[in-house]
């Protein structure tokens, strides 16, 4: 029974779909196949403008819904998640390839079919060493920043479609919008109006009738009002239109594994990789917190690598979790990835069956739906949430927005994520660490933070709030020393440090040792499991002396103040601990404590 057992368990590790396979019943895999069929029929004009934007031919887009949809939902963790072409990573990967190659090349889809080996190779390698927490280290303020400047850019690389213009191929986003104002003499009327039918019919759609794909609806406006056109006046119109996709199944393609396309491309894959990852894991656990499931980071890596090395080998660029198609997996009633890994089997079926109509679909009509996805991509809530909230966030997010706009998309993700990390950093290497008195007029001497009151000139409580880190020694030193002397003792309350490492550990012990040679100590009130662990583990507790633990403020104080110069308490006028009643003079006045704060 046992080994029947543990049999089980490896292989519902080895594959995922025997987590939910029992799950699987007619009701529910009607509701997937519904949801399945819905999903297709979205991807078609999304991977036809994801393409667009990624400098791919257009039929690659619908190739990097099918296959990798199909592995990523077999091999994933999540019910809903539908991989396939994405906004960001589309422009991310135009960012990084069009400098080495002509976007709509040969010479170029090679190079991002090798890209999409590259990343499915290093997500694969992650989610085996289990290393599914790094996408936490990127704060949501980068991911808002970067689809922000994304979306402007998106935009901006569409304006000589929507208006009909020349702007020269590689453009930045300043040289672009100065050709944009230099050529308002030169835009064409027909292409105009056109652009703006689908901007208009696709508007509305998406406000009015949320349950028809306002991608198809204003992409069959603009072509309808395109063929209008040409049919009614007897000049050229200058509408030009997306050449015809191919009809067949996606062909079997080869990466280019020679050293010179893996030097180039190295730099990037990171970048990539990154925002990959950090859209699939944050589209996977915002669902799971609706459906209730729970979603196992790693195996999302491992899905998400095999999806895009399997699909680099069937013409598939960068695939990643899609938001708008997950969400409406979801909505659709979608019960297990059946759902997803039938979208990219109907997908293929339907491009067979609608390629031809390609060939009648306007340029102008894909840059108005690319405006829409522009203007999809920009979080406005957040975005005004967080200026208001946090001036820390506040420069993260428009840090990363500005070099989305200015500089590469991979330096700008790297940039907002080593940003992000700085400033963790700097408020971490700061801890809090203030002092602490009873106050004599409370009936139970609650603790608090003094202002301007006079504190015990023999002995001196403070409470750090933080890890007592490398980083944050300094700090933590520098606050000690400006309250209390090395003549001083010195009562840590430690219930907020939460971590120590060495560092932290090998400076209580200095601490400890010199107030002992001043003829004080240092010691620590309800110091943390975790701590205590280390500081006994390094022999750091002989030095502190174990005796010097305690579990309460109170039994600190009581066994400090046995240690303390009665003579001088005595003659001491604040009267702050209990036990100063037994040396104290009765004739001496009680100070009026002024309190900063009344937490215990």
């Amino acid at each position: 029974m046992h080994t029947q057992l543990s049999s089980s368990v490896r292989w519902r590790a080895f594959l995922p779909s025997l987590q939910w396979w029992d799950r699987v019943t007619p009701a529910t895999l009607r509701a997937d196949l519904i949801a399945g069929l819905t999903g297709a029929i979205v991807v078609l004009p999304q991977g036809i403008a994801f393409a667009a934007i990624a400098g791919m031919p257009p039929v690659y887009g619908l190739y990097a819904g099918m296959v990798p949809a199909i592995v990523a939902a077999l091999f994933g963790s999540s019910w809903h998640l539908v991989s396939g072409p994405t906004t960001a990573a589309s422009i991310v990967l135009f960012s990084l390839l069009s400098v080495h190659a002509e976007p709509g090349s040969a010479a170029y889809v090679q190079l991002a079919l090798t890209m999409t080996f590259l990343v499915g190779l290093t997500q694969l390698g992650l989610g085996l060493i289990r290393m599914g927490t790094l996408v936490n280290f990127i704060s949501h303020s980068v991911v808002i920043g970067f689809t922000s400047g994304a979306a402007l850019l998106i935009a901006t690389n569409q304006l000589h479609n929507f208006f009909g213009i020349h702007i020269p191929r590689g453009t930045d986003f300043t040289q672009t919008l100065v050709a944009l104002f230099q050529q308002l003499d030169q835009i064409n009327p027909y292409i105009l109006a056109v652009s703006l039918i689908t901007l208009v019919v696709g508007i509305m759609f998406r406000t009015w009738f949320p349950r028809i794909p306002y991608m198809i609806a204003a992409l069959a406006a603009g072509t309808f009002l395109a063929l209008l056109i040409d049919s009614l006046i007897s000049v050229p119109s200058g509408i030009t239109r997306v050449s015809a996709l191919s009809g067949s199944l996606p062909p079997l393609s080869m990466p280019d594994f020679s050293l010179s396309t893996l030097r180039t491309l190295a730099p990037g894959v990171i970048a990539v990789t990154l925002l990959a990852l950090t859209e699939a894991i944050s589209i996977a656990r915002a669902l799971a917190l609706r459906s209730g499931q729970t979603i196992d980071s790693d195996q999302e890596f491992v899905a998400q690598g095999l999806s895009n090395l399997v699909g680099s080998f069937f013409s598939a660029y960068v695939a990643t979790g899609s938001f708008n198609r997950s969400g409406l997996n979801y909505e659709c009633g979608a019960k297990t990835p059946i759902a997803a890994a039938s979208s990219g089997l109907m997908l293929i079926v339907l491009v067979t069956m609608v390629a031809p109509l390609a060939a009648y679909l306007p340029n102008a009509a894909m840059a108005g739906v690319l405006f829409l996805v522009a203007w999809g991509l920009i979080d406005w809530h957040h975005i005004h949430r967080t200026l208001h909230t946090s001036r820390s966030e506040t420069i993260i997010m428009v840090a990363t927005f500005l070099s989305t706009l200015f500089l590469n998309l991979e330096i700008a993700i790297l940039f907002g994520v080593m940003l992000s990390l700085g400033i963790y950093l700097a408020r971490t290497s700061h801890p809090i660490v203030i002092p602490r008195v009873p106050d004599p007029s409370h009936p139970h001497r609650r603790f608090f933070t003094p202002i301007d009151t006079p504190e015990c000139p023999q002995v001196r409580l403070v409470r750090v709030d933080g890890s007592l880190f490398f980083a944050a020694i300094s700090t933590i030193q520098e606050h000690f020393e400006q309250m209390a002397s090395p003549q001083t003792h010195l009562i840590v309350v430690a219930s907020g440090i939460n971590f120590v490492d060495l560092s932290g550990a090998e400076f209580l012990a200095l601490e400890a040792s010199k107030r002992r040679a001043a003829g004080a100590g240092l010691y620590l009130v309800r110091l943390k499991e975790r701590p205590y662990v280390l500081l006994e583990r390094g022999g750091y507790l002989e030095t502190i002396g174990k005796e010097n633990l305690f579990a309460s403020k109170y039994e600190a104080i009581a066994a400090v103040f046995r240690k303390l110069d009665h003579a001088r308490c005595a003659k001491c006028p604040l009267y702050l601990f209990q036990e100063c009643a037994s040396v104290a003079k009765s004739d001496q006045p009680r100070p009026i404590p002024r309190l900063a704060n009344q937490a215990a």
